[in-house]
């Protein structure tokens, strides 16, 4: 399908079966129940603990391909900081696009003379009468819901008021400092642990869930901090984390004292290891919608060029950085393991921070539901390669039924597959 050319993100993570060091304290926002979140009941799957993987999630009963299994609004969600610098409009609290379809592909095509037909197919375009902004700093929100939601949640201790704009602005300069050391493509934000943050300042029994997520003792992470900040990670994450004091204080604030180096360092582990991409697109749901139509032979055809013309266009001018992207923390999708080659996938089909976890293939009762952490592009590749990547940005050896069978390949890339690895070691 032609949408199908977006970006995928696949920011994945993992869920390890250890245990945190004892320094390391659980923190978030404990939901009434655990799965207050979940916008569709899990009633075709159910959480396992197997002595292999640690916890999973498995099939009740058998599933057909296309099925959702459940719905889920994260914990916590950001947009991309270089992405939100660059202009693309989003809702500050769930992600939702804020421009139009026309607008948007107007904006990254660098052509304001693009028209495009069937307005009706953006859903944007009857959604604009409902956006609003914080009345202090003018953050944007598709509606008084996000607003509210933002307000209960974070944003209220965490509003700059007229100091949004200035860069001398601790917190901004917080900012500034993540967005030198984490170019694009961008693989988490720094935006995450400041909501975190306005979270215990403004919600009383704020330390009380991050059980839901399990990451290594905090020596084990080098590489996630080498991905997540380069080959200067050390330095920069001990510069991070005064920055990070300076706009914060913490020991002024009884509900921060968690926040030591310590403390920092386990977040942004955490953080590297299950943090779940977000990707959305007005001009991607407008062509969707299009797709749709009932329309004559001609007119199918005249659109379709459209289309295909202006995907051409858009890879000439911003390649693949076409979404509003962002990561989030989701506490039941958490739960699904990797395989290279999965039985179900992470969607977002209400163009904003809902995921719906919607299988690819049948699934056997008792099957384990298994997602790829990694994008197609990388699961194409080399056995030894994808291994590497697993091990780099997660943590683990991969034993899935492919790996496995590939077992006896030779543990070398090819050329091709160098060549690219040391363009990413490069970019780090």
């Amino acid at each position: 399908l032609l949408f199908e050319r977006h970006r995928q993100l696949a920011i994945c993570h993992v869920n390890f079966c250890f245990c945190f060091a004892e320094h390391v304290r659980k923190i978030f926002v404990e939901p009434r129940d655990p799965f207050d979140n979940l916008l569709l009941k899990m009633e075709l799957v159910e959480v396992k603990t197997t002595a292999e993987k640690g916890r999973g999630l498995f099939a009740r009963q058998p599933i057909k391909a296309g099925t959702v299994l459940f719905e889920e609004s994260p914990l916590v969600s950001s947009q991309f900081c270089w992405n939100a610098a660059y202009g693309y409009l989003a809702c500050e609290y769930c992600l939702r696009p804020l421009e139009t379809a026309e607008c948007n592909v107007r904006r990254l095509a660098s052509d304001f003379a693009i028209d495009l037909p069937y307005p009706e197919c953006c859903p944007v375009q009857e959604q604009l009468e409902r956006h609003t902004r914080c009345a202090d700093c003018g953050t944007l929100y598709c509606s008084q819901v996000c607003l509210s939601d933002a307000l209960e949640r974070y944003h209220k201790g965490l509003c700059l008021g007229a100091n949004k704009d200035n860069a001398s602005h601790p917190v901004n300069a917080l900012i500034d400092f993540w967005k030198k050391t984490h170019y694009p493509p961008e693989t988490s934000s720094i935006l995450l642990i400041i909501k975190i943050i306005g979270m215990f300042k403004q919600i009383p029994d704020v330390q009380s869930k991050f059980d839901d997520f399990v990451s290594q003792a905090v020596n084990e992470d080098l590489e996630i901090f080498h991905k997540m900040l380069g080959k200067d990670f050390a330095n920069q994450i001990e510069q991070l984390y005064a920055l990070l004091v300076n706009a914060f204080e913490p020991t002024a604030h009884e509900r921060l004292q968690w926040l030591t180096l310590s403390g920092f360092r386990s977040l942004l582990a955490l953080i590297g290891t299950n943090g779940q991409g977000i990707g959305t697109s007005s001009f991607a749901d407008w062509v969707r919608n299009v797709s749709e139509l009932e329309l004559q032979d001609k007119q199918r055809e005249t659109v379709d060029a459209l289309i295909d013309g202006l995907y051409t266009k858009l890879d000439d001018v911003v390649g693949s950085f076409l979404n509003n992207e962002g990561s989030a923390l989701y506490s039941l999708q958490s739960k699904v393991n990797h395989s290279c080659a999965p039985n179900a996938e992470c969607q977002f089909p209400h163009s904003n921070n809902v995921l719906a976890l919607t299988t690819v293939q049948d699934i056997a009762a008792g099957e384990e539901i298994c997602i790829s952490y990694l994008d197609e592009c990388a699961l194409e590749r080399s056995r030894h390669s994808r291994q590497k990547m697993l091990r780099e940005n997660y943590l683990f050896q991969c034993q899935c039924e492919k790996c496995e069978s590939q077992v006896n390949d030779p543990d070398e890339t090819s050329e091709d597959e160098d060549d690219e690895e040391e363009m990413d070691d490069d970019s780090d």
